[in-house]
């Protein structure tokens, strides 16, 4: 492997942990955000 695959491999697998990273602190927050959402739902009735 030349120089530039490497980089390229490197680049591809630290985007992919970003990525990971992003999807799964968004779902989390989304989480969050929608049980606070059922909890005042529950509670305004």
């Amino acid at each position: 492997m030349d120089g530039l695959n490497i980089v390229m491999v490197i680049a591809i697998i630290l985007f992919a942990r970003l990525g990971i990273r992003l999807v799964t602190g968004y779902i989390k927050m989304k989480k969050e955000d929608s049980d606070e959402n059922n909890d005042n739902k529950v509670g305004d009735d």
